[in-house]
């Protein structure tokens, strides 16, 4: 196969796979990252590997671009991106703690946790998710495949209907950036 031809099915397959995502789930969970700001909770995201670069992106994009919705700063952080924590976690206790850890004692009542996983079975993930639903702070999924369990344990869950890693998280990515882009349209 050639590379242009390659390409032209790469492109063909990640918009193929974006006319088969729930957009009522994306717009519930617009609306609930959206009301837990202006309830000034705080968002805490997470993932693993290229789902870890995707959660700091969206700290980025929601708390430096979407600087204020309805007069409400928000508060995001990327529990992904405290190197020093992980490491000293993973080292002391267990890698598979890594975020439960960093959530107790932060994360409150109507919080809200966004899990970015591809594939919805990281242990680390779904022991940050049991916690969060222990406190009863708001869990949303951004999941692949076929969604695994986080699915399950999230009020919500945006599934990206395709075995393919590198699709999937291209479409994570284009969730925020989405996400992004309606926010900031409704700032005041």
């Amino acid at each position: 196969m050639h590379y242009l031809e390659q390409v032209e099915e790469y492109f063909e397959t990640l918009i193929d796979t974006l006319h088969k995502i729930d957009r009522s789930a994306l717009v519930n969970i617009i609306k609930l990252i959206e009301l837990t700001v202006k309830n000034n909770q705080t968002i805490y995201v997470m993932g693993n590997g290229g789902s870890a670069s995707t959660a700091s992106h969206m700290q980025n994009d929601l708390g430096n671009i979407v600087t204020q919705i309805c007069g409400q700063r928000v508060k995001i952080y990327c529990l992904s991106d405290n190197i020093p924590t992980i490491t000293a976690i993973a080292n002391d206790y267990s890698y598979d703690v890594i975020y439960l850890r960093q959530l107790q004692g932060r994360l409150e009542k109507e919080d809200l946790l966004i899990a970015i996983s591809v594939s919805g079975n990281s242990q680390n993930i779904l022991n940050a998710v049991e916690y969060a639903k222990s406190v009863k702070a708001n869990v949303v999924a951004m999941t692949g495949f076929s969604g695994g369990e986080l699915k399950r344990h999230a009020n919500f869950n945006i599934n990206v209907p395709i075995d393919n890693m590198q699709i999937s998280e291209d479409v994570h990515l284009i969730f925020n950036h989405l996400i992004t882009y309606i926010l900031n349209s409704v700032k005041n």
